[in-house]
């Protein structure tokens, strides 16, 4: 009811002094006018009473009248009845009566001409029914805005014109008009009549179609509200929840005469329509044959893009990092970016021989960065253009991950100097889900970028796909609805359109940090490549395409017939780029090497050499002393903010966590913190994200204490270390890994300074990521020359939770490997570890104790380069009271082990070893217990492989060298189609020459990761221990 109400004290005609207040806040200051509510018949001249600086005192009397009739003399209160009623003023007006014994009974007795109170009512349900019309032209004006430059199909695939619009004569011939009409207001939706038309309506707030004027004709009201919102722009706004936003954009396009443009702006706007249209033109000249994915038909894209940016850095942005998908990416970077002509001409060249390491990527995926003057502005501009694969959508959460990275590095904690500008296809924007996961990461308070404006190639097929085929929902862009994202449609066939929705993107970001979404409704004059035949499934579009006219030639003749320009300046204009062309296309020939390094989207100044090669080839050592580590241990196991009451649980941990830095040993959880406390000393950056990392899925990391009392109230002890340490960010993410991971990829390019860590909630969660995994992190190097730190943490683990809370697939990523299984490497090169990481395409371990744990997360940023690094993390050894490591094995000197080898009484006399086992990560404590069981602990040797990948030939060839008369025996938990096993045997035979068999011990292969059944999964477990320690298991198989 509250809002019923407010809604009515709205829309209900507002008093005088309301009027003022309202006016003279939202409009601009003008002479006040008195605005007729009716049309009067009677000449003015007749009516002297009506005429001069009376009026001022009518019109304040007639809105006293009209809150409460009473206020008013009895003369004034007959006279605008009678008025509203329809009498002429001269007739409404009727002379008091003499004052007389019994006048006043006589004037209680005057009776209107008419009966009144119904006509009061029909003058506020008329002024009622105005507004809801205004309201629905706001609402669904879109629906019937010409949007397709086609003239085939309307934009939201449905051609009916919404039963609450009266659609202009310029859509329906003024017989539809005038039916349309009768049929919503005789009667019916509004309750108005066509001789209502000329009747003058006071405005509500809500709009700013009256300009300087309070109060308008309807017909006037209804052509303005048609030329704001139904001609070649359509604005989605009013679902978002804001009222100061959605008064913002009616502003902004409903306001007469708003969208213009000087003739500079024009000239400009051509010189940039010129450019992207030559260029097109110049590369289907020279490489009629070549798969280019060009811009025809979207030609408008490119001054769309320079008007975002031009604007972006009117207002302070100095630095946009862009995604976007193929279609269009080489005029992008030839027009926008402003790569090197002749650096793209020459990727069409067949003989251009690679020079970096690495495959390489074709010339559409490629990316780029560059620092320029913006010639609008005269301000700095650092533009980059994020590489990416054929994954349609993929790069989304990366950019906005980069984004946010850069954004952090400076300081910039509002997006006022940073930020990102994302392509899509319009298939892809409503059929790729990362879409959605990445606006729900737009408003989090650690993955925000302060707003990101969106441009959607809308060229109304997807591939060979109809559209109708293609979604649900009305229009492609739907989808950022759920952010409130406000969302322009606009005919690319008409550029200052275009330019005008771009600039008011651009502001809107500016004003508001919020995304905004412009859906530029175009289409594709080719087929899905150049070479692809269109007709085949579209013949009827591809008809009406080739008779369209393109829009450059159709916005150089409607300026030439403007006067702005002359066909012969023109045509100079065209003349000029394409010498431009053919200049960079002869210096293009004389390239005969293709660096990628050149295409290098996010460079790291100083980190390497200006070759960019590695400052050196080793790496230091990973301990610390003694008092860092105490230090360290200290805060973890603390409160160190006053006042702040922790849970009686929690106290518990850290009182346990205070023990174990008594005793000079860390468990899982110490490890982590005292790697990423000396980390964060160093200067180095930590961000931990992912579902649950706070506090950690198992519920042993903790890092983020929360006050059992106040709301809200969290402590991060890590930021308490030292006086001037780098900050630490742990943030749990929303329920999602492809965007999250894909963000903190992104947060990894920008700097290698940092350690930017993504934790799964369970191992194999990371298969909803794996777009991100196969198509950035592992291949990213070789396609871009694009190094990388991230490190994935993968929770892994047989423990009888079932299939799906089992397994981190190590299989899948060691299959990814880089290296050659067959292949013995120079084991006697120096530095032959270190050179192993710079060859490899990421780093895998699976660790089997906590200070290798710790070495290993230092490593990551002490080595002089960057690989991403795959670590299986326990479960049960998060608490495991074997699972410790003491300060001895974490100071100055010490080292990561890539393994670990027998350390028992089977080392000490080797010549006794009958089997030698090698395992990785938790298995090994399952298998000391059955070793100790069963008494055969100097018979079998257990070396534990803590670095799958790259696979450590040297250490392990000592280990069988070591024991010559031992049979040799891989060890898991995991089923033996899944796991290490396929990756290990290999490269063991290797490393041996073949001069013995490596025999397997675990469970037999299967479908599913894991059992579901406990007591199965404990048979299984039982089993693989018995082979693996039966001396005769394997001698049938010899």
């Amino acid at each position: 009811m509250f809002h019923l109400r407010t809604c009515a004290a709205k829309l209900r005609p507002l008093t005088a002094s309301q009027t003022v207040k309202t006016f003279s806040q939202n409009r601009p200051a003008a002479a006040r006018t008195f605005g007729q509510i009716r049309s009067y018949t009677a000449p003015v001249a007749a009516e002297p009473f009506l005429s001069g600086t009376s009026s001022n005192y009518v019109e304040e009397m007639y809105y006293a009248w009209l809150e409460n009739p009473k206020s008013v003399h009895k003369s004034w209160d007959i006279f605008f009845r009678n008025t509203n009623a329809g009498a002429p003023p001269g007739t409404a007006y009727q002379s008091p009566l003499p004052l007389s014994p019994g006048s006043l009974s006589a004037l209680a007795r005057a009776q209107p001409l008419v009966g009144a109170q119904p006509n009061v009512d029909k003058l506020v349900e008329d002024h009622l029914a105005v507004q809801s019309l205004i309201r629905a032209y706001q609402i669904r004006g879109h629906h019937v805005a010409q949007l397709d430059p086609l003239g085939i199909l309307d934009a939201d695939l449905d051609s009916s014109v919404p039963a609450d619009i009266i659609s202009s004569t310029d859509k329906l011939d003024l017989a539809v008009f005038k039916e349309r009409l009768r049929m919503l207001t005789v009667g019916g939706f509004y309750g108005l009549d066509e001789s209502d038309l000329d009747k003058v309506f006071h405005l509500p707030t809500t709009t700013f179609i009256g300009g300087q004027e309070s109060a308008l004709p309807l017909r006037e009201i209804i052509r303005r509200l048609e030329m704001a919102y139904c001609q070649h722009i359509g604005v989605e706004f009013m679902f978002i929840n804001d009222l100061e936003q959605c008064q913002w954009i009616r502003q902004k396009f409903e306001t007469p005469g708003i969208m213009q443009f000087t003739n500079e702006e024009k000239r400009t706007l051509l010189a940039r329509l010129v450019r992207s249209t030559r260029f097109e033109e110049f590369l289907q000249r020279k490489w009629s044959s070549e798969k280019r994915f060009g811009l025809e038909g979207c030609e408008v894209l490119i001054p769309a893009l320079k008007t975002i940016i031009d604007k972006s850095s009117e207002n302070g942005v100095d630095y946009v990092i862009m995604g976007m998908p193929h279609r269009g990416r080489l005029n992008v970077l030839a027009n926008v970016i402003r790569k090197e002509l002749e650096q793209i001409f020459c990727q069409f060249d067949s003989k251009l021989e690679a020079a970096d390491e690495g495959s390489g990527d074709v010339k559409y995926h490629l990316g780029m960065y560059h620092r320029r003057i913006n010639r609008v502005t005269d301000r700095n501009i650092t533009l980059s253009l994020v590489a990416n694969p054929s994954h349609l959508e993929a790069a989304d959460p990366v950019v906005m991950g980069k984004t946010k990275a850069e954004q952090f590095y400076c300081g910039d904690t509002e997006g006022k100097k940073v930020m990102s500008i994302l392509l899509h296809g319009d298939a892809a924007f409503a059929g790729q889900g990362i879409v959605y996961e990445t606006f729900h990461l737009s408003d989090l308070p650690s993955y925000t970028t302060h707003g990101t404006v969106h441009v959607v190639v809308n060229n109304q097929i997807g591939f060979t796909t109809d559209p109708r085929m293609a979604r649900s929902s009305p229009y492609p862009t739907d989808v950022a609805r759920v952010v409130n994202a406000p969302i322009f449609h606009v005919n690319s066939d008409d550029p200052e359109a275009v330019m005008y929705v771009c600039k008011v993107a651009a502001e809107w970001r500016s004003t508001f940090h919020k995304d905004v979404v412009v859906d530029l409704v175009c289409y594709r004059r080719n087929g899905h490549n150049e070479m692809d035949e269109p007709m085949f499934t579209q013949p009827l579009m591809y008809k009406q395409i080739r008779k369209q006219k393109p829009v450059l030639q159709k916005y150089a003749e409607l300026l030439v017939s403007q006067g702005v320009v002359n066909q012969p300046e023109y045509e100079e204009e065209i003349s000029k780029y394409d010498k431009i062309c053919e200049e960079a296309f002869a210096r293009s020939k004389d390239e005969k090497i293709l660096h990628i390094k050149h295409w290098l989207d996010s460079p790291w100044p100083g980190f390497f050499t200006l070759d960019g090669q590695p400052r050196s080839m080793s790496c230091p050592s990973t301990g610390l002393t003694e008092d860092i580590l105490a230090h360290i241990g200290n805060v973890a196991s603390s409160v160190p903010v006053e006042n702040f009451t922790i849970h009686g649980g929690l106290s518990r941990i850290l009182k346990t966590r205070g023990e174990l830095v008594k005793n000079r040993t860390v468990d899982w959880a110490l490890a982590e913190y005292m790697a990423f406390g000396s980390l964060l000393k160093e200067g180095i950056h930590i961000r931990l994200s992912g579902q649950d990392v706070e506090r950690g899925t198992f519920s042993h990391r903790h890092h983020v204490l929360h006050d059992q009392n106040v709301d809200k109230r969290t402590c991060i002890p890590m930021n308490h270390l030292w006086p001037n340490q780098a900050p630490y960010t742990v943030c749990n993410s929303s329920l999602s890994e492809y965007g999250v991971l894909g963000f903190e990829l992104g947060f990894a390019m920008a700097s290698p300074n940092a350690l930017v860590l993504w934790e799964a909630q369970f191992g194999d969660f990371h298969n909803t990521a794996q777009c991100i995994i196969d198509q950035f992190i592992c291949p990213g190097q070789a396609k871009w020359v694009r190094q990388n730190g991230i490190v994935l943490l993968l929770p892994h683990g047989m423990e009888g939770m079932g299939p799906e809370h089992s397994s981190a697939r190590p299989e899948r990523f060691l299959q990814m490997c880089n290296d050659d299984p067959d292949v013995l490497p120079n084991l006697e090169e120096a530095n032959f570890d270190i050179n192993q990481l710079y060859d490899c395409n990421w780093v895998v371990v699976n660790c089997s104790t906590p200070g290798n744990f710790f070495h290993v997360l230092r490593r990551q940023i002490l080595l002089p380069f960057r690989k991403p690094l795959i670590i299986f993390t326990p479960k049960s050894l998060l608490r495991h009271p074997e699972a410790r490591t003491s300060f001895d094995e974490m100071l100055p000197g010490t080292h990561f082990q890539r393994v670990i080898p027998e350390d028992g009484p089977a080392a000490h006399n080797p010549e006794n070893v009958k089997r030698l086992l090698f395992c990785t990560g938790k298995v090994y404590y399952d298998l000391t217990r059955e070793r100790k069981a069963r008494s055969m602990v100097e018979q079998v040797a257990i070396t534990r492989i803590e670095q799958l990948s790259p696979f450590p030939f040297d250490l392990l060839l000592q280990e069988v060298q070591k024991y010559p008369g031992a049979e040799l025996a891989w060890c898991q938990e995991e089923h033996k189609n899944q796991g290490y096993y396929d990756y290990v045997k290999p490269r063991l035979r290797t490393t041996i020459s073949r001069a013995k068999p490596v025999w397997y011990a675990g469970r037999d292969p299967a479908a599913a990761p894991a059992t579901g059944n406990k007591k199965t999964h404990l048979t299984e477990l039982q089993r693989l221990l018995d082979t693996a320690f039966d001396l005769d298991a394997f001698k049938n198989f010899s």
